[in-house]
């Protein structure tokens, strides 16, 4: 840092004294030709006056008659000295100082005569300095000789040495005052922030991160690259650090639970040269205008967090639908970018759709079709041809996309996600039969009887057949699917061993329960300190609640879309239920529910969101006083973290969804309370309530029944909430969302890709032999 200084000391003075010299330079030439401007002129006014002087003795050729004129003509007009030639250029008379005479060159002299034009000059000698001007006198139009006339031009040497002194002071000064500030910027601008820096990097290196904060937005506004990249390799650092320790605890308690680096091990081990797709409807990485700025920003996914290390493992491509309104300008000419941005290690692929193709694809049969199709919550599924022959487009243009991706890869692996691209497993493996393909579909498969409300069951059937392997949440779905199948199409099905053979292609059938990532691992019967514990969950409570200046002393939490298959009208109902049979828990419990605006361009979701502001309202009214309501609507998008903080002030989580996939805000509940405390209240109707046994399970349409298990959540004795918090957990932990993508990718993997007919044979082969 000293030598820096040096160098940057060294490198202003040479800076300002360069700048300061030229600019001096500049100023000297132009005050010097001014100066020189204004004697010139005023020579030349002398010069004027005195010629009918001299022109008359010179017509008469009188030398003795010149010499008295010129002195006169000296001493009355001051100059330094006057002569007159004849036309020749020869010395017919002269006054001044004989050196300075002598000094005076014929050639300035010469070409005035020669010309007839008036001519000037500077010269010096010795300690003079003059200006000499030459003028031609002419006897009417005859030129009879000349006169030049000499004034002292000393002057203007002495104002340009007076003027590079006064510089010099100036420079001296400029280069004393800037070094000084300079040296003041650098210590509080540079050497602090690095010292903040360097000391934080020292923390996090010997693992003590929590010591220092990260340097402000105001400490590094210089240096805000730098600031991002180190704050990016804190989070890395950390992140590994953690990692790590969780591996070797988990080394050390025998445990063999799934992480995103052994997951990311596993894939690159398995895959080979194979590299992996992943198709999805949203995209990993959405790029927005902030101000002038483009930022990225993470949407909040599971898939995200499962399949990444994955793709960052085998440098695979995510192919999906962009959606913000800067991610044009960020994708190359193929509408591809590396991704991370901050530290890019796969591909993202982006897919432009129009705003008639989100209506018809997305909103229309996707959501207002399929959506409702296998929910049964009631709400009619609408199908419109023009929406079909939209979706069909949609999934076209996808698998154009994902083949153009794959198309240097051998025996590419491609991952599938969600009701949304049906069709695309087929319109893959017809274009490359040596590709694996894989489709897991989120959401519920209803009984054969309500999917035959469809009008193109048959069609989206033999879509999904297309893949080698198609993933659902439990069994049930697994049977309904193969149900459907059994009763729709022309095919094989084997409901033993769960797998459909269909025009010489075998697809397989298997439940793979989605989770969540886990932080950290479980220490089951570690103690807390329940006092401790309970005082931060309070305080916590106080603090999320005081923002809606509300007050209450336990707290239901609901984290849900906007959507009518979450029961959240039923929820409300239960609610109201224990408030009217229980009245003890009027102005104790408030129910914070969080629901992020959902598909607001569908009538069926605009409708549920003016109900559940209704009965919020309705509520609210019967029930609230001064400092007490019974329910929080919070309807906006929350981030992990302010998710993550209720999750961790709740008593309980109410999940009462009328049908659901898996339902993942069940799983996050469990995975966030490190506390090992809260109690779940949980809807038969998901998937999670398979996994999830310790749960309170109830049915969402039973008001009274969901009104009586939130009051045995709430009176429920620590012990019983702790025992039953530690074995949901452990379930979570040892079934994240690393051992789903695990599960699936494996899978598939191990699938041996023969024709259904060599399938067929071998396993009869098999059969006959045990």
């Amino acid at each position: 840092m000293h030598l820096f200084r040096m160098r940057l000391i060294l490198a202003l003075i040479a800076s300002v004294t360069i700048v300061s010299i030229a600019s001096t330079y500049f100023d000297v030439l132009a005050h010097r030709h001014a100066l020189r401007q204004e004697l010139e002129n005023r020579t030349k006014w002398m010069g004027i006056s005195i010629e009918p002087d001299v022109q008359g003795p010179l017509a008469a050729g009188d030398p003795s008659a010149l010499a008295g004129v010129t002195q006169l003509l000296k001493a009355g007009t001051g100059a330094l000295g006057i002569v007159v030639y004849d036309v020749r250029g020869h010395v017919l008379g002269s006054a001044g100082p004989s050196e300075v005479i002598q000094a005076l060159g014929r050639g300035v002299t010469s070409k005035s005569l020669e010309k007839g034009t008036e001519l000037s000059a500077f010269g010096h000698t010795g300690n003079w300095r003059w200006m000499e001007e030459v003028f031609p006198i002419h006897d009417g139009r005859q030129l009879i000789g000349g006169m030049t006339i000499l004034v002292d031009a000393g002057y203007i040497h002495e104002q340009d040495v007076d003027l590079w002194q006064r510089s010099f002071w100036r420079v001296l000064a400029l280069v004393i005052l800037i070094v000084a500030i300079t040296m003041g910027m650098v210590g509080w601008f540079l050497t602090r922030p690095m010292k903040r820096v360097t000391e934080r990097l020292r923390h996090l290196r010997t693992g003590h991160a929590e010591k220092t904060a990260k340097p402000g937005a105001a400490e590094l506004s210089l240096f805000s690259p730098l600031a991002h990249e180190v704050e990016t390799m804190a989070e890395s650092l950390k992140a590994a650090r953690a990692a790590a320790e969780a591996e070797a605890r988990l080394r050390e308690a025998g445990e063999h639970w799934w992480t995103a680096e052994r997951l990311a091990v596993h894939m690159r081990d398995r895959a080979g040269s194979s590299r992996i797709f992943v198709v999805s409807n949203r995209e990993p990485y959405v790029h927005s205008r902030k101000g002038r700025e483009i930022v990225w920003t993470v949407p909040p996914s599971g898939l995200v967090t499962a399949l990444e290390p994955v793709l960052r493992a085998c440098d695979g491509v995510w192919v999906a639908g962009g959606s913000g309104d800067a991610d044009k300008l960020v994708v190359d000419e193929f509408d591809r970018l590396r991704v991370p941005p901050d530290e890019p290690r796969y591909s993202l692929r982006r897919v432009w759709l129009t705003d008639e193709e989100e209506s018809k694809y997305y909103d229309g049969f996707a959501n207002e079709g399929l959506w409702p199709l296998c929910h049964i919550a009631y709400t009619r599924p609408i199908f419109r041809a023009g929406d079909w022959e939209c979706y069909q487009h949609v999934n076209q243009r996808f698998a154009d996309a994902v083949l153009e991706e794959m198309a240097a890869s051998e025996e590419p692996v491609v991952f599938v996600q969600d009701y949304h691209f049906a069709l695309l497993p087929r319109l893959l493996k017809r274009a490359r039969p040596d590709a694996r393909v894989a489709i897991f579909w989120h959401i519920p498969w209803p009984n054969p009887e309500a999917f035959g409300i469809c009008p193109w069951q048959a069609e989206l059937l033999d879509g999904l057949l297309g893949a080698d392997l198609l993933g659902f949440h439990i069994p049930l779905h697994c049977h309904n699917f193969l149900a459907t199948v059994d009763r729709v199409l022309e095919s094989r099905t084997d409901r033993e061993h769960m797998t459909v053979s269909r025009r010489g292609h075998f697809t397989t059938v298997r439940p793979h329960p989605i989770s969540v990532a886990f932080e950290g691992v479980p220490h089951v019967g570690a103690g807390n300190d329940d006092g401790a514990e309970e005082e931060r969950r309070a305080h916590e409570r106080r603090s999320l609640l005081g923002e809606f200046g509300v007050r209450a002393d336990q707290l239901a939490l609901g984290v849900d879309r906007m959507d009518y298959t979450k029961g959240i009208l039923e929820r409300l109902m239960a609610l109201e239920q224990l408030f009217e049979e229980h009245p003890y828990y009027r102005e104790r419990l408030t129910l914070a529910q969080i629901a992020a605006p959902s598909r607001t361009r569908i009538p069926s979701y605009a409708d549920l969101r003016a109900r559940v502001e209704e009965a919020v309202e309705r509520i609210n009214w019967r029930y609230q006083t001064a400092h007490w309501k019974p329910v929080v609507l919070i309807e906006r998008q929350c981030n992990h973290e302010e998710v993550r903080r209720w999750y961790q002030a709740a008593d309980l989580c109410l999940v009462t969804s009328l049908h659901d996939g898996m339902n993942l805000v069940a799983k996050e509940f469990v995975a966030a309370r490190d506390d090992e405390d809260g109690v779940l209240v949980l809807s038969k109707f998901t998937g999670a309530a398979v996994e999830l046994r310790d749960a309170l399970i109830v049915n969402p349409y039973d008001s009274r029944a969901a009104a009586e298990a939130i009051r045995a959540g709430l009176e429920m004795s620590r012990a019983d909430r702790r025992q039953r918090m530690q074995r949901m957990r452990r379930q979570v932990m040892e079934h994240n969302i690393y051992l789903w993508a695990a599960s699936v990718l494996g899978d598939l993997r191990e699938l041996r890709l023969d024709d259904a007919e060599d399938m067929d044979v071998n396993r009869s082969e098999s059969l006959s032999v045990s």
